[in-house]
């Protein structure tokens, strides 16, 4: 089976990279169109001192979806992505990840896993939760430290 879309997972951990690296060359070897998505949590801090009145909110989303937005340029150039093929999304990386791929027609997505065992294990990952929700093909390139 050859895929024809596969899309990247970037994360922007340490070790992004390899996962990166893992995608293009799959890419190349399947003579696949590569996509690359980050998702960004929407975060929001909210100052208890004041009570439920007057919450004081700080919404952080803008600022890392900015930031992210930038971070994702240079990973998408260095991988020859062009601008059509990428995206920063806000929301739940798993349900997101897999939305996108659903709509664009991918086959293979492809993520990075730190193998968490305990309770980040049973908190899940993005890597199991993708596999989970995802209609296609899933990679989770296993990371190491």
């Amino acid at each position: 089976m050859n895929y024809r879309h596969i899309l990247l997972g970037a994360d922007f951990s340490e070790h992004g990279g390899r996962v990166a690296q893992r995608a293009l060359d799959l890419s190349r070897r399947h003579q696949a169109e590569l996509s690359v998505v980050h998702v960004v949590e929407n975060l929001q801090y909210m100052d208890a001192s004041y009570g439920p009145i007057v919450p004081f909110e700080i919404d952080l989303t803008g600022q890392l979806v900015e930031a992210a937005r930038q971070r994702l340029e240079k990973l998408a150039e260095d991988l020859n992505i062009p601008p059509e093929r990428r995206w920063v999304e806000i929301g739940s990386p798993k349900l997101e990840i897999t939305r996108l791929a659903q709509e664009r027609g991918v086959d293979l997505i492809v993520v990075g896993s730190h193998g968490r065992h305990g309770l980040a294990l049973l908190l899940g990952s993005t890597a199991s939760g993708v596999l989970h929700h995802a209609e296609c093909d899933v990679l989770a390139v296993r990371l190491r430290a």
